[in-house]
């Protein structure tokens, strides 16, 4: 061990991150590594640049969840395109039966229809518009709630290389991409399609000689708007990502601006977020002048074809072989397929955005967690016993196989016994109590809780039998109370006062504001590390399992707060299995068996004294640490 007054190198929970980094178990969860880390080859690139909106498949599901809206959504978009669709009728019939015979009964008959008509178009209008920006809010927050439940049974292996802005940003910027394809885009995509479609029949109905031209001209126009909605799709997934990045590297610098603001490196950070963000921009920028290109070619190949039907038109009129409303009609109908195809290409640019970020999505949710629970979990006996067992136990990371951080490790400890772990920082103390809670499984060997291998155990099952109090504490941002009842959230407040009252936490948590309703802020920022470490101890006695996983548990106490909350931990850890991280010499002391760990195996193993005795790794460790305390206790 090192001496008391030096800080110990962290280990496993998050041991590995020194260089034991495991790889994402979906090939295409890569792209939540960093864009210079990306190994995507040229040919990959246009393979996936070249793939359909398949993608957009995986909101169906969502949409058909709610039937009865989608099909009020639908219902009123057809009598929005019917009754636009009729209004070229009206035109012919005014022009034909009103202007030229100079009826003004007829007109004013046609005029009060056509208010009918245009009101009709606004009752149904507004109704799709709600409908459809209900569906598409709905439909995002079931997204946003399974893809973040999904996150949330991702192995401990997944988070060792994802960045935790870029999770983020993807519950966010790429859930509001989606949303406007299963609300108003979709809407407007659907209706400029019934519009084309009916413009078209009313055309071929009015002149199919006219038509040809329009008809003719529409292969040149949805071609290209297809091709290039593969290129802006590809495009906007480049532009996500960029996006993504940023927001990781801002989240990263932003819950370490004291690091930061202490080493001076605020314009350092503020320079490097600058560059991500351009990055972002310049993939934006090329996205969008892509779809611009798109646009611009959509509107002039649709208005030229418009002019040259009215040329052509405008002749057949002067010879007789047209009526003026009939040209009228065949023009209102050839000005709204014409501004439906302009109106598509755009709403074309929208879906091949969306489905940039479903993609992204959806290599999210296709993610398999390396850790998961068995077909036919075993049944764990009851009551719990606490019982736990190493049988020549390895463990490495893909990435390092050749680095074993636990290696033939065989450990069996009883029910009720202490088992304190010693060694060296590296030696794989922490790994060891990850491995028990199945954070990750051994790469050969088998541990065993209760007499079942922790691999065919349900994982909750498993996991309730115990308490974990790692070193790098973890506290929430929400009141003291819900931080101590977040290790059983059924507790009553009685409860979890008395749990804060033998973590000595009770005094504090009073003194505060509002006590124990008080905000603690984002990572418990308000609180020492004392007072974090003693609300997750508290969380740990209310939790009340019968296995106890403590990695140095006391490590940010004060020496009078530790003597204190050691006599807690003793109360709690009678009758049940301990086993502890030692770093501190009460614990070492009072532990009914101490273990020591060198290079993931067991180098020694007895009591405190039988150890110091042997002369060997702990009495080095113990006298480079505990000199003065050795003495007094001896």
């Amino acid at each position: 061990m090192q001496r008391a007054s030096s800080a110990r190198s962290p280990e496993p929970i998050h041991e590995h991150r020194r260089g034991h980094k495991k790889a994402l178990h979906s090939s295409d969860a890569t792209h939540l590594s960093d864009t210079n880390s990306r190994t995507e080859t040229e040919a990959e690139a246009a393979k996936r640049s070249a793939r359909s909106l398949r993608p957009l498949a995986r909101i169906l599901p969502y949409m058909l969840r709610y039937k009865a809206r989608l099909a009020a959504a639908i219902f009123f978009l057809a009598v929005a395109a019917l009754a636009t669709l009729s209004l070229p009728y009206a035109v012919q019939s005014m022009i034909d039966n009103g202007f030229v015979n100079a009826d003004s009964e007829f007109v004013n008959t046609y005029f009060y229809a056509l208010f009918g008509v245009v009101a009709l178009l606004a009752v149904s209008s507004a109704a799709r518009y709600y409908f459809v920006i209900w569906l598409g809010e709905r439909v995002v927050a079931d997204l946003r709630a399974d893809v973040f439940a999904h996150i949330t049974r991702l192995s401990a292996s997944f988070f060792d290389t994802a960045k935790t802005g870029e999770l983020i940003s993807r519950l966010t910027a790429d859930t509001v991409q989606i949303k406007s394809v299963a609300g108003a885009t979709a809407s407007m995509a659907l209706r400029n399609v019934v519009l084309i479609i009916g413009a078209i029949v009313g055309m071929i109905l009015t002149a199919p000689g006219l038509s040809l031209i329009v008809l003719v001209v529409i292969p040149s126009i949805i071609l290209p708007i297809f091709a290039f909605g593969r290129n802006v799709r590809r495009k906007s997934r480049l532009a996500q990502d960029e996006l993504a990045n940023a927001t990781a590297y801002a989240s990263e610098a932003i819950s370490s601006v004291k690091t930061l603001q202490s080493f001076t490196q605020e314009a350092s950070a503020s320079k490097r977020f600058g560059r991500a963000v351009e990055k972002a921009f310049e993939a934006a920028r090329s996205s969008i002048m892509a779809r611009s290109f798109l646009t611009a070619f959509a509107i002039f190949t649709v208005a030229s074809s418009v002019v040259a039907v009215l040329w052509v038109g405008a002749d057949l009129v002067l010879t007789g072989e047209m009526t003026p409303g009939l040209l009228s009609r065949f023009i209102i109908f050839a000005i709204m397929a014409a501004g439906a195809l302009g109106a598509l290409s755009e709403v074309w640019g929208e879906i091949s955005l969306a489905a940039g970020a479903a993609e992204r999505l959806t290599e999210l949710l296709a993610t398999e967690p390396d850790v998961a629970d068995p077909t036919n979990p075993a049944a764990l006996p009851e009551p719990a016993r606490g019982t736990v067992a190493f049988k020549n136990t390895a463990f490495a990371y893909p990435t390092r196989p050749d680095a074993p951080i636990v290696a033939g490790l065989d450990l069996d400890v009883k029910a009720g016994e202490t088992v304190a772990l010693v060694g060296a920082s590296g030696a794989g103390k922490s790994t060891v109590l990850n491995l028990i809670a199945r954070f990750y499984d051994p790469s050969s060997g088998a541990v065993v809780v209760d007499g079942v291998d922790v691999r065919e155990a349900n994982l909750a099952a498993l996991r309730k039998r115990m308490a974990l109090v790692p070193q790098d504490t973890v506290i929430f941002a929400m009141s003291a109370a819900d931080n101590i009842r977040f290790g059983r959230p059924d507790a009553s407040d009685h409860e979890v006062r008395q749990a804060a009252k033998l973590a000595l936490a009770d005094d504090f948590i009073k003194a505060m504001q509002n006590g124990y309703e008080t905000i603690v802020g984002e990572r418990g920022v308000t609180l020492s590390g004392g007072q974090r470490q003693r609300i997750a101890i508290a969380r740990a006695i209310l939790k009340n399992a019968p296995l106890l996983l403590l990695d140095e548990a006391t490590s940010a106490l004060d020496a009078e707060s530790e003597t204190l909350v050691q006599k807690a931990l003793e109360g709690l850890m009678e009758g049940r299995t301990t086993i502890v991280i030692a770093h501190r010499l009460a614990t070492v002391l009072k532990a009914d068996r101490i273990v020591v760990m060198d290079a993931g195996r067991i180098v020694e193993e007895g009591t405190h004294g039988e150890l110091v005795a042997k002369g060997g790794i702990y009495a080095r460790l113990a006298k480079l640490q505990f000199d003065d305390q050795l003495d007094a206790a001896e």
